[in-house]
Order: structure tokens, then sequence, then C-alpha cells
């Protein structure tokens, strides 16, 4: 047995989302540790003070409420430059600038946080941000003063020169860093990014066991008020560009049964789901989002089947995948991403179809219409990959001991 986690969630004050629910686990499975959240925590902190972890949630020390005043600063800067700028009218190098602030904002929470791990727990088993940035490293190292390992879920905003610079200046720093990444397609997109960073690839989601029930089946139909005997689809999550909402747009009009489709997240157009619900097909259900997990495990528990599309090539690790898995969930996913593709391969409780194809997607729809496919079993989570709880304290534990036996 190691000493306790330090688990440093920059978005914790957001709800929704499998970054809470992860952050939760793993404070679960090692009693005293320590969750640094410098923003503060959504309304699901109760939660968190049963786990019996130490909870901070602001600067430890002057130097670390520096660092964090500076990255507030910068937050703002970029907000407001993202408001002047986002007219397509300006060159794109200036619609850029405010998201290079960003990144520079993140790197400077993160190293306040990382300054209040090095104060409060010297002999941690592992020091670790679960959502980290995706640049700056090695200066968030530098300036934290604390080796750790990150999370590094995708490369949304890449580095620019003057970041490029500063990163370069802190070069030295990426030695006391590992950089985690769900999936063998980000490591490989971080690996041409940043050859000289250390990485190893592991799955983000946790299991934690707690399967839907029979009576939560029921609950989810009665809460939408949707009858036993007829098909319900779930779609969950914000409409980000990766996500192929189009596809679905145009396999909903292909529709030639009856179904309910349950949708829930943020943000969502508005204009698209008038159309979908003018349609003679689907009858849809909102679910305004963000929403909590017990409102989250209502819309899972109501469906026969939920939807995920991405766009060709996506290859982030889906939290939704992973939601479906861990719960019991029959899937229908498109082939956006191979590795996934082949993992869910003769699993008759998931269906795929070609990433882009509506008239493949409304196939799929209509075959779980006339016979919704097998619950998956409790052997799910492992083959996608997922750890249990307790498995992935003790592999970020491991990662962290290669670490510091590295610097020494």
């Amino acid at each position: 047995m190691t000493g306790p986690l330090v688990l440093i969630e920059p978005y914790a004050n957001r709800l929704g989302g499998h970054h809470q629910r992860t952050l939760v686990a793993l404070a679960q499975a090692r009693t005293g540790s320590l969750v640094v959240a410098p923003h503060g925590v959504a309304p699901e902190v109760p939660v968190l003070r049963e786990t019996g972890a130490q909870l901070v949630t602001g600067p430890v020390g002057r130097t670390a409420g520096v660092l964090l005043a500076s990255a507030r600063l910068a937050a703002g800067l970029s907000a407001a430059g993202q408001r002047l700028f986002r007219s397509r009218h300006w060159p794109r190098r200036l619609r850029r600038l405010p998201h290079q602030v960003t990144l520079l904002a993140r790197c400077l929470t993160e190293a306040s946080a990382l300054r209040a791990a090095r104060r409060l727990e010297p002999d941690a088993g592992a020091v670790v941000i679960l959502t980290a940035s995706e640049a700056l490293h090695g200066a968030a190292a530098l300036l934290g003063g604390q080796p750790h390992l990150r999370f590094v879920h995708e490369a949304v905003t890449t580095e620019d020169a003057v970041v490029r610079l500063l990163g370069r200046l802190a070069r030295r720093g990426e030695g006391r860093v590992i950089a985690v990444c769900p999936t063998r397609a980000v490591a490989d997109q971080f690996a041409a990014a940043f050859p000289e960073l250390p990485a190893v690839v592991g799955g983000f989601a946790v299991d934690d066991g707690r399967r839907l029930s029979a009576a939560e089946r029921e609950g989810g139909r009665a809460a939408f008020d949707i009858p036993a005997a007829e098909a319900v689809v779930c779609l969950v999550g914000g409409w980000w560009p990766y996500k192929d909402i189009a596809v679905i747009d145009a396999a909903l009009a292909r529709l030639k049964e009856p179904l309910h489709l349950v949708v829930t997240g943020s943000p969502l157009d508005e204009a698209v789901l008038k159309r979908w619900r003018d349609l003679p097909g689907p009858r849809v259900h909102t679910v305004p989002g963000p929403v909590s997990e017990a409102v989250l495990r209502l819309v899972y528990a109501a469906a026969d089947a939920a939807l995920v599309t991405r766009q060709a090539g996506t290859g982030k690790e889906s939290g939704l995948v992973m939601d479906a898995a861990r719960l019991g969930v029959p899937l229908i996913v498109s082939d956006h991403d191979s590795a996934l593709t082949a993992r869910l391969r003769g699993h008759p409780w998931a269906l795929t179809f070609p990433a882009g194809d509506p008239a493949a997607l409304a196939e799929a729809l209509h075959t779980v219409i006339r016979q919704p496919p097998p619950l998956p079993g409790p052997d799910a989570p492992g083959l996608l990959g997922m750890r249990s709880a307790a498995g992935q304290a003790d592999f970020l534990a491991h990662t962290f001991a290669f670490l510091r036996s590295k610097e020494s």
C-alpha cells in the first residue's frame, strides 16, 4: 500500500462529465487522498466529502496564490479576446491568440495546484492532474515544483510561436512529467507534437461497479412516461464539432417506425431539436444539461441503447461508450475509431455502423426498434480497457513511482 493520492481536477466545478465521477471513485479507492480543485467543486461536493478525502479549493501559500491570481487574470483576458475576435473577418492569427492565452492560464492554474500538493502531501503515492492542459507540460512542473502525472485527453489547441517558446524554455521540466493518454490515437498525436515528453497509454474512465438495476430501468421509463414495450434510444452529451449530429439528423428523417429519443447535454441546437420533434417517426424527450449523476442514470436506464456518433478519425476516449459499458446499456456506435471498433466487434450488445452514413444508422435504429440488443455483461468495462477504481489507483501509483525513480 503506497501513500495517498493527490488528485488535481481543474474542472471539478463543472457539473456532468466523467471527470468528476473518476475523481470521486479514485478518492474512495485510496483513503486519505488529497483533492485539489482550484476553481471549486460542483454541487455534488458532499459525495467527495463522504470519501474522507481532504479537499482544497484555493491556493496554499503565497506563491500558489500569485500563480492562481495570474491564471484568473489570463483567463479573463482570453474570454474578452474570444468575444472580440470571434468574427471570421479577423485574421486567423488574431482569432487563435485568446486560445493561446487560455493555455497559459491553464498552466498557471496547474502550477498553483501542484504547489498545494507539494506542501500538503510531500509523500504522496501519486500526484495526478486528471484533466490537464495539452501544452506547457514542463512549465507546469517547473512552476509547481512538483513531479506529476497528467491525463491529456485531446489536443484542442496547439501551441503557436510564443507558447512554443515558453515550452522550449521550460523543456527540462518535461523530465518531471509523464503524460497519460487515454487512447493510442491520442498518444500518437502527442508523440508528434512533443517527441521528448514521456508518455504512457491508460484509460481514464473507471468502473465503479454501479450497474443499472432492474428497478432503475423501470424508474427511467416511468420518469419519461414511456411504455415498457416501446423502443428508446438515448443521446447524451453536448453537441461538439467532433460529434456527427448531421448524420443523426438525416437518419431520423429516414425512420419508418416509431422511436423514443431521450436527449440530454449542453450545448444542444434547439433548431435541430425542433426539426426532430416535427418528424413523424421519433418522439423526442429533452433533459436540459448539464445534469447530475442521478439524472444521467435515469436517462441511461430508460434506454434500450445509447447512440454515439463521431466524425471519422476521432480517436479520443469516449466517456459515453465507457458509461454505457459500466452501466450495462447496449450501444449504437459509429466506426469512427478503428481501435474501438475492433474491441466491440462480435459483441451482440454493440451495433456499429459506418461513420457518416445516415442510411446505415437508420437501419441500426430499426434493428433496435424491432429487437432490442442484449445487455452488456459485467465483463464489458474490462473489454474496453477500463480498470476498477482500485486498479486505476495502483496503475497511477506504479507509474508515479517509476517517474520518481527516474528522477533520482
